[in-house]
């Protein structure tokens, strides 16, 4: 039982790494496109690391066929909303548009 309990710590360690690092992404780009990619990529695979480390914990095979599962639908969740959000934003006036695109010229 001792190993099982530090490789849920250090997975869990490994998922709070890539959720912080989401939040930074989100915070420093410079476009709404950066952002949702950066936020959408390091979120997915902190909650896959968060499940596969709770897996070391459940007693039963259907607690992990749940963890599973709510992982599938948070996955799909988080790539729809990001696909809805970037396809409004990308179809919408010109100012809005314009304001979410990269600057031309190398960012300067």
């Amino acid at each position: 039982m001792f190993w099982n309990d530090w490789i849920t710590v250090l997975l869990m360690m490994a998922s709070g790494f890539f959720f912080l690092a989401g939040t930074v992404g989100l915070l420093r780009f410079p476009d709404l496109f950066s952002r949702l990619h950066a936020l959408t990529k390091a979120d997915n695979l902190g909650l896959g690391l968060l499940v596969l480390g709770l897996i070391f914990q459940i007693d039963s095979l259907l607690d992990g066929l749940k963890l599973g599962l709510i992982w599938a639908f948070a996955l799909l969740a988080g790539s729809t909303g990001c696909y809805a959000i970037g396809r409004f934003f990308l179809h919408s006036d010109q100012k809005v548009r314009e304001s979410v695109r990269p600057k031309e010229g190398g960012g300067e």
